[in-house]
C-alpha cells in the first residue's frame, strides 16, 4: 500500500508499507514514515521521514523493518495508523557481502557511536577513524532482520491545509526490561534541509548543526531555502528533544529531530508543522 497525502500548494506527504529504495543508501532496508515531497520531488534523501520509532536498548539500537498501514479520510484530514515491527539491527558486511560476526567489534562500534553523539568535540576524529576503517576492511553498513522485540503503533493525523501533522505512538507493547528508550525520529534530507533555526535565536548552517545535540529552545525548525519550506517541532514535557544532521558521502544524508521518550510512558504525542517561507 502507498498513500499520497496532499498538503497546501505543491507539497505532499507519502507513506508506503514497502518503502522506496532511498537512493541506494544502506538504510533503504528500514521502514520509513511520512516523506515530504515538493511538486512530486522527494525531499527525504536518506531520512526516515516523520514519526518513525527507534528503540534504544543500552548501546544497541533496534529499527523498524516491517509495517502494516490502515487509513481513513474526512475531508482534508487524513488519519493513518502504522503498526511497526521493531526487528532490524545494524550490522557490518565485508567485501563479499558476508556479515561480520564479531560481538566485541559490534560492542566497540556501538560504544563509539554513543560517544559520537555525546561528545561534539570528538565527532570529526571519530568520523575520520570510522571512514578509514571502513575503507581499509571494505566494510559496508547493512541490516539484519531479527525476531520482533516490540510492536509500536503510530497514528498520524494530517491536517493538510494547515500543514500540521499530529503524531502519537502507543508504547504499551514495549518491553519494560533492559532500559528500553523510544526515540521518535523526524527526518528529511541533509542536502535539502541544511539550515537550522530556533526560538532561542540560534541559526546554524551545515556541519555546525551537529550530529545529535539537545534543543533548549521551545520550538525549532529545519529550513530548505531551495524549496522555500520548513518543518518545525516543539518541546513536549516528559521527553528530551534533540536535533541532528549528518552528510557522509553515499552513506548518510539526514537532517531532523528526535524525541527521546522514557520507557515509563505508555504513549507519547507531538506535532510537526510544515510551512512555506518567503
Amino acid at each position: 500500500m502507498e498513500l499520497s497525502i496532499p498538503l497546501f500548494g505543491d507539497l505532499s506527504l507519502r507513506i508506503a508499507d514497502r518503502s522506496p529504495a532511498a537512493g541506494g543508501y544502506p538504510t533503504a532496508q528500514l521502514q520509513r514514515g511520512l516523506l515530504l515531497l515538493d511538486k512530486g520531488q522527494d525531499l527525504a534523501e536518506e531520512g526516515v521521514g516523520f514519526g518513525v520509532p527507534v528503540l534504544k536498548r543500552g548501546i544497541l539500537t533496534v529499527f523498524p523493518g516491517d509495517v502494516d498501514l490502515a487509513w481513513r479520510r474526512e475531508g482534508p484530514v487524513w488519519e493513518v495508523t502504522a503498526t511497526f515491527q521493531m526487528n532490524l539491527v545494524e550490522r557490518l558486511a565485508g567485501p563479499g557481502g558476508d556479515r561480520v560476526k564479531s560481538r566485541s567489534l559490534y560492542a566497540a562500534k556501538n560504544a563509539l557511536a554513543a560517544l559520537h553523539r555525546r561528545s561534539p568535540l570528538l565527532r570529526g576524529l571519530l568520523t575520520a577513524v570510522s571512514n578509514a576503517l571502513r575503507h581499509a576492511f571494505g566494510w559496508a553498513t547493512t541490516f539484519e532482520k531479527t525476531k520482533s522485540c516490540a510492536r509500536l503503533v503510530v497514528t498520524y493525523t494530517v491536517h493538510g491545509e494547515e500543514g500540521r501533522i499530529g503524531i502519537a505512538v502507543d508504547m504499551t507493547d514495549l518491553p519494560r526490561a533492559g532500559g528500553t528508550e523510544v526515540v521518535m525520529m523526524n527526518e528529511q534530507g541533509a542536502r535539502t534541509f541544511d539550515s537550522y533555526i530556533d526560538a532561542g535565536g540560534s541559526s546554524l548552517q551545515g556541519e555546525a548543526i551537529g550530529a545529535w545535540d539537545v534543543v533548549q529552545a521551545e520550538t525549532a525548525s529545519f529550513v530548505c531555502a531551495a524549496h522555500a519550506v520548513t518543518f518545525t517541532v516543539a518541546q513536549v514535557k516528559g521527553a528530551r528533544l534533540n536535533r541532528g544532521r549528518e552528510l557522509v558521502g553515499s552513506r548518510l544524508a539526514w537532517a531532523g529531530f528526535g524525541y527521546s521518550v522514557p520507557p515509563a510512558l505508555s504513549s507519547f504525542g507531538y506535532d510537526v508543522r510544515i510551512e512555506r517561507i518567503a
